[in-house]
């Protein structure tokens, strides 16, 4: 046991050197499993995604159609507001950018907000660039795995620092939602479910946005 404490210590301090943890973190060498809730039930043929608001054409994408959709994969460390943080993990996925680069979600001159929707009507809101930037990521495999159920299969959002892109907002994990089922673009920013219950708006690790108030 305390050679694994040490081991965990010395790569928490090697981190720490190359200046990847932020402040009041620690590193964990587990994947924490948080979340309100229940963990819902996968249906592949009723599972939908939908997309609407501020889109030139509303969308609606089956589990079949959306895994046809073009693949992106990045590797980042995630940061929760519970004070845990996970290095080098990998994703794989949807990503916005790649979408809105190629036509496929066409997005209207106001769409300044994405408020992410999930199962049993949980809410994530993050800023459209944010929703834009490599770092974020509509995902549906981690470590080249399918996520687990408690960790947001079929799909979840994705975001996290990647190390050497500190030009990237990185908020904390939380502002990607689990068990994804919507995408709403909207022109005004609209509170997300923990954003309501008091957790910071925007979330930024480097400046440990964790609470409003």
């Amino acid at each position: 046991m305390f050679d694994n404490l040490t081991r965990r210590r010395d790569e928490e301090e090697r981190i720490r050197s190359e200046g990847r943890l932020p402040p009041g973190q620690a590193l964990t060498q587990k994947f924490p499993v948080l979340h309100y809730g229940p963990v819902p039930r996968f249906d592949p043929a009723t599972w939908d995604l939908r997309v609407w608001g501020e889109v030139e054409e509303e969308l609606r994408w089956s589990w079949d159609e959306f895994n046809k959709l073009p693949r992106s994969s990045v590797a980042m460390d995630i940061h929760c507001v519970t004070r845990w943080s996970k290095f080098d993990t990998s994703w794989e996925g949807v990503s916005l950018k790649t979408l809105v680069d190629e036509g496929l979600i066409k997005l209207t001159k106001d769409a300044n907000f994405l408020l992410q929707h999930a199962e049993y009507g949980f809410t994530v809101n993050v800023p459209v660039e944010v929703a834009l930037a490599d770092n974020f990521l509509f995902a549906t495999h981690f470590n080249g795995e399918p996520i687990t159920p408690d960790h947001g299969y079929p799909l979840r959002g994705a975001v996290g620092h990647i190390p050497g892109r500190d030009e990237l907002e990185s908020p904390y994990f939380w502002k990607g939602a689990k068990w994804l089922r919507g995408l709403e673009f909207l022109k005004e920013d609209r509170l997300g479910f923990w954003e309501q219950a008091g957790y910071h708006n925007r979330a930024d690790i480097w400046k440990e946005e964790r609470f409003s108030r």
